[in-house]
């Protein structure tokens, strides 16, 4: 079976077509998501339950076109490798797609194994990831994981996106571990921590020969510090450099901050790290995972860890990220006053509030959808109208929403 293990979303509104590629890719060993509206697909594809390897899609749907849903995808996420579905006269339109970033179109009709042998082409190969996860267990978290280990059989520069305590160290070292170059040093300067940038980095470019430079907070980076390592990447260095930065580089580039010719240079494949608060299921993960490895280290260890106060971790909007969430389970496990870990451990201050401080009803609720709002805005690019279907209201209710929450 060649795609056994491979998951393959179809975009294809035509009953007869669409069950009869279904039934195909299954007796070859796929797991099939059939879809038949642009839609439902863009959400799907945004938001997978697991990692999509291949999208085989139709150009013409009922509610849309391919080249849309393509197009609509790209501005928020690398999508996975597209084979088209097209008629004649749709030929000009998946050219234009293949020069976008689309892999391959097949004409109708089409021989069932000439189309299997193009889609088994379009495929990545699988790459080996360790089985213990690195961030957590969400498709996000394994969508990372799935960039890490592309990104260690690569020789280009890779850039490491996201906030204050998302694991981008974590994702670096894994980079390194997986690579061919895991037998040679691996060293990091962590500029925020930094005195003497142009000092420390060439001191770990000495020490590092053919391996692997990770270079964390980028930007931090000094104009000094930018013209040493723009010299130093233009003399053609044997080691690979993985570069770490927040989510706010595009601004210091425009602002004139940062070389934008360096950052070009450094941001060659990217890895972006979506904050835990999108990823509630690994907040809880990254709890249990952490309470074990301290748990065994007490003398007395405690029985585990409330479902209340699962259910706690997973609504906290944890601005600090992992870092946080371990400080919190540090102070919770030096302080509980159980052998069980419950809500007051891991957030001290709600217990001492008052209740005049908690917010009504209301408050609450206008917060949350705030946030639900400023979260599908964020995904969308700041499209409203894409924003408004994602959050399956129309885009009347959403403007009007976005005016009474002072949006």
């Amino acid at each position: 079976m060649m795609l056994k293990g491979r998951r393959i979303a179809l975009i294809e509104d035509d009953e007869i077509m669409g069950a009869s590629i279904e039934q195909r890719l299954r007796l070859e060993g796929a797991e099939v998501v059939w879809l038949k509206l642009m839609q439902r697909a863009i959400g799907a594809l945004r938001t997978p339950r697991a990692p999509i390897d291949a999208v085989i899609c139709d150009i013409r749907l009922p509610d849309g076109t391919g080249e849309e849903l393509f197009t609509t995808l790209c501005r928020t996420m690398t999508p996975p490798p597209f084979l088209f579905i097209t008629g004649q006269g749709s030929i000009d339109q998946a050219v234009r797609l293949l020069q976008a970033g689309g892999v391959d179109y097949i004409l109708k009709p089409f021989d069932m194994s000439g189309f299997l042998e193009r889609l088994t082409h379009l495929l990545r190969p699988k790459t080996a990831v360790s089985t213990r996860p690195l961030l957590g267990v969400s498709p996000a978290a394994r969508r990372v994981e799935e960039l890490v280990a592309l990104a260690a059989i690569t020789c280009d520069p890779v850039m490491v996106r996201g906030a204050r305590g998302t694991g981008k160290a974590l994702v670096a070292r894994r980079i390194h571990d997986l690579s061919d170059r895991c037998a040679a040093p691996f060293a990091s300067v962590s500029l925020a921590r930094s005195d003497n940038m142009i000092c420390d980095l060439d001191c770990a470019v000495r020490q590092v020969g053919e391996g692997t430079l990770f270079v964390n907070g980028l930007e931090r980076l000094t104009v000094p510090g930018q013209d040493w390592m723009m010299s130093w990447l233009d003399s053609g260095p044997l080691a690979q450099i993985i570069a770490a930065c927040g989510n706010g580089m595009a601004v210091e580039t425009a602002e004139g901050r940062f070389r934008a010719d360096l950052f070009s240079r450094l941001d060659k494949f990217d890895i972006p790290i979506p904050p835990l608060a999108e990823r509630p299921e690994d907040a809880v993960w990254l709890l249990h995972h952490l309470f074990a490895q301290m748990n065994a280290r007490r003398n007395v260890p405690l029985s585990g860890i409330s479902a209340l106060a699962e259910q706690t971790v997973r609504s906290h909007g944890w601005p600090g990220n992992g870092r946080e969430l371990r400080a919190r389970l540090v102070q919770a496990m030096s302080t509980a006053a159980s052998d069980m870990l419950f809500p007051s451990d891991l957030f001290p201050e709600r217990r001492a509030a008052p209740d005049e401080m908690l917010p009504t009803l209301s408050e609450a609720r206008d917060s949350a959808e705030r946030a639900h709002i400023l979260l599908a805005l964020e995904r969308t690019g700041g499209h409203l109208g894409e924003a408004a279907r994602l959050l399956k209201v129309s885009r009347t209710t959403l403007w009007e929403k976005m005016q009474k929450l002072g949006l």
